[in-house]
């Protein structure tokens, strides 16, 4: 593209996201609106274009400038008594300035994204205030926590292996807890502003966003005191459990993008089995009214992540232990005992193992639909001891269709 055609395609851009801005600002009332903010904007383009020549001082002059004009304004407005308003509007001016200069110096598509965003956040003020208001001081603790995990604790493990077999690297074990967890808390935060009015379907695809295990558990509690049907009870169930396999997709996609060719097929095979009874049936019970969906534990807490970090670095090894010493079947064992009450330190170790050249992917994969298999298995025994006979039947026969599923699929799915 020629110099100047360029140039004014960045002074073009520059003031359509001014106009952009402006629009909203000039809608929310604010003294600075639709005509200031393409002046803004347009100005940091231009002090970007006569910084190439002159020097990144013009670029840094023109943001003094903007922020003296912006100090008068309010000086003026405290002297007249004026009701001075928030530091929004001031706040937005200085970007939409950086903005303009970012069209310049950056790839076109970096500050149209930027100011793109800026608008939507303007907009959507009322939206986000009502969100701060619902998250509790729990909830922020569980935020907060998550950033403990993750911008604290991760960058200071090494990034190496150690103990015996090789396999032990901390670094890359914590990241799967930042992983895990991070999918957790997104469940967490959704069940605050939606769990308490959940219907049936909703509430099985959040419990088993959060804790598909925790789910059964509460749904056969309340199940048994007679708060939900059993129908009710084991399409919650089911449903948590179909949100599952869907995790498992995610993280071999985040770990092993590889290995998720090979994975797919009997994964999704898997969800379809799962899935479709519990759609069945809850098309018939849709409209039987739901019980408040039972209070969900912080999936942050520092200590379920260090316990964790330790099932997943014990999988990992029993697995390397059983490839190197036992075999095949030493990892069957392996993959069935890790998976009767976690699917996710099984799923994370077979793709990282797969990953790594350790495990074929046909190996892999039916380490997980084992896994899969023998938390259905699990949860069916919860099920047993925490309700009633009736529900246990219900989910037996629900049950039923991915067990048989995967045994035919470990049996005849081409490796």
């Amino acid at each position: 593209m020629p110099p100047t055609a360029e140039s004014f395609g960045q002074l073009g851009i520059s003031l359509l996201l001014g106009l952009l801005v402006g629009l909203q600002r000039e809608h929310a009332a604010a003294a600075v609106g639709l005509r200031t903010f393409p002046l803004i904007t347009v100005l940091g383009t231009v002090s970007a274009m006569l910084g190439g020549a002159f020097g990144g001082w013009v670029v840094a002059a023109g943001m003094l400038g903007i922020g003296v004009v912006l100090v008068a304004a309010r000086s003026t407005r405290l002297r007249r008594d004026d009701e001075l308003p928030g530091t929004t509007t001031d706040a937005a001016v200085l970007l939409m300035y950086a903005v303009g200069a970012l069209l310049v110096v950056a790839p076109l598509s970096v500050g149209i994204a930027v100011g793109g965003g800026v608008a939507v956040l303007l907009q959507f003020k009322p939206e986000l205030h009502r969100a701060a208001r619902t998250l509790g001081d729990r909830d922020l603790k569980a935020i907060m926590q998550f950033v403990l995990i993750t911008c604290i604790i991760l960058p200071v493990l090494p990034h190496r292996t150690f103990g015996p077999l090789d396999v032990f690297n901390p670094f890359q074990t914590w990241l799967m807890v930042v992983l895990i967890v991070g999918m957790s808390l997104g469940g967490y935060i959704v069940y605050k502003f939606f769990g308490h009015n959940a219907g049936i379907l909703l509430g099985g695809l959040l419990g088993g966003a959060i804790s598909s295990t925790a789910t059964t558990v509460s749904y056969s509690r309340q199940a048994r005191a007679g708060q939900i049907t059993s129908a009710g009870a084991a399409i919650v169930i089911l449903i948590a459990s179909t949100v599952v396999f869907g995790r498992v997709l995610v993280e071999i996609a985040v770990v092993s993008p590889p290995f998720l060719a090979a994975a797919a097929g009997p994964v999704l095979i898997m969800l379809a089995l799962t899935a479709l009874p519990s759609l069945v049936v809850w098309y018939h019970v849709r409209r039987e009214p739901a019980p408040v969906m039972p209070e969900q534990d912080n999936p942050t807490q520092l200590k379920s992540a260090v316990f964790f970090a330790a099932m997943y670095a014990l999988v990992l090894f029993a697995l390397a232990a059983a490839e190197r010493f036992v075999g095949q079947q030493g990892l069957y064992a392996v993959a069935a005992l890790s998976g009767l009450t976690d699917m996710d330190a099984i799923t994370l170790s077979a793709a990282r193992m797969v990953g790594a050249g350790d495990v074929h992917a046909a190996d892999g994969w039916r380490l997980i639909v084992i896994a899969g298999m023998a938390n259905l298995t699990f949860k069916a025994a919860v099920v047993g001891v925490a309700a009633h006979r009736r529900l246990l039947g219900r989910i037996l026969l629900l049950f039923s269709l991915p067990m048989l599923g995967g045994a035919l699929l470990l049996a005849f799915w081409p490796g």
